[in-house]
């Protein structure tokens, strides 16, 4: 278990291997959830995407051009668990 000390500020200052562990880097948020029993779950602030950020991200991986029904079929094989 690691303990952190509060300053008189109120503020903690995260150990290097404890913010490794999160999977947080410098310049990124986390997100502190308060528990009714007085705990509170920590964990990496993750950005949620959007359609921008997804739209052209496999752009350029492949010379393949799929058409809607090939998108549609490949989408009903996920949904029944096939591959």
């Amino acid at each position: 278990m690691t303990t952190l000390t509060v300053t008189a500020k109120g503020q903690v200052t995260f150990r290097k291997d404890v913010l490794q562990h999160l999977g947080i880097r410098p310049g990124e948020k986390i997100e502190l959830d308060l528990l009714p029993d007085g705990r509170g779950l920590l964990k990496a602030a993750r950005p949620a995407g959007t359609i921008d950020g997804f739209v052209g991200l496999l752009a350029g991986r492949t010379n393949k051009v799929a058409s809607i029904e090939d998108m549609n079929d490949a989408t009903a094989q996920a949904w029944a668990g096939k591959e």
